[in-house]
């Protein structure tokens, strides 16, 4: 499959990573050279200006900025039969439609940095069959059914980042106790990730819940300085609640 993507970032250089070995064509826009340039370099992609990616794909993944895409897609030649996937979370399908027409905004996608990896999730809405057919079985796609849902989703993925801090926070306590911190960092991530994959919140919850262990005990304490009161505060703050 002949693959585009304009708008060379973090993400974009993680979904290229992630898909690069698959087979397909791929041809990322020069923006940012040096990301283009490492791709290029590990994988060998091509590297074109917008309008070259555009004429050399038949689906292209936009990579851009939501404030960059009215400044940077009028100026572009889309054709008819191409299909545009977005990365924007900011900018609607029907938005979308004028600015690449005659190609087909079909869906929106909001990948994360472990897809260069695979089993990472990925938050899809509109015509999500070719998403799947690209990144899955190596991801999970989760489909949503409109704009309301795509938001409540992404303010809730922003858990992610105090998650991390959390299990950092903890192995950096615990590193100038033990003889190997690099160990006791890995021990951490796999608990915790292990234990996530492995089970249903609610029935792990209630695993770690045995009256005055250690997790019940962490939790309770947590609970009581504000943490969940906290973490409901900030999610409906993003989402406009509050």
């Amino acid at each position: 499959m002949n693959l585009g993507f304009i708008g060379t970032g973090t993400i974009t250089s993680a979904v290229v990573e992630g898909i690069a070995g698959d087979g397909h064509r791929i041809t990322v826009s020069e923006r940012s050279r040096a990301r283009s340039a490492d791709l290029a370099d590990r994988f060998g992609v091509a590297v074109a200006d917008n309008q070259g990616v555009i004429d050399a794909s038949d689906v292209v993944f936009l990579g851009l900025l939501p404030e960059q895409a009215a400044q940077v897609l009028p100026g572009l030649a889309f054709r008819p039969g191409q299909q545009v996937i977005s990365f924007m979370a900011g900018v609607t399908l029907d938005g979308l439609g004028p600015l690449v027409a005659p190609a087909e905004p079909l869906a929106v996608m909001l990948p994360f940095p472990g897809i260069a990896k695979g089993g990472s999730p990925i938050i899809a809405m509109g015509k999500t069959g070719l998403i799947e057919d690209i990144f899955t079985p190596a991801n999970s796609v989760y489909a949503v059914a409109n704009e309301a849902e795509l938001s409540a989703y992404l303010c809730a993925q922003a858990v992610l980042s105090p998650a991390v801090k959390l299990v950092a926070d903890a192995a950096a306590w615990l590193a100038p106790q033990v003889s190997d911190t690099r160990q006791g960092e890995d021990f951490l991530r796999v608990l915790v990730g292990s234990n996530l994959m492995a089970n249903d919140l609610g029935p792990l919850l209630e695993a770690l819940s045995t009256p005055s262990g250690y997790n019940a005990r962490l939790r309770d304490h947590m609970d009581a300085a504000g943490t969940p009161d906290a973490l409901r505060a900030g999610l409906a703050r993003l989402a406009g609640q509050g």
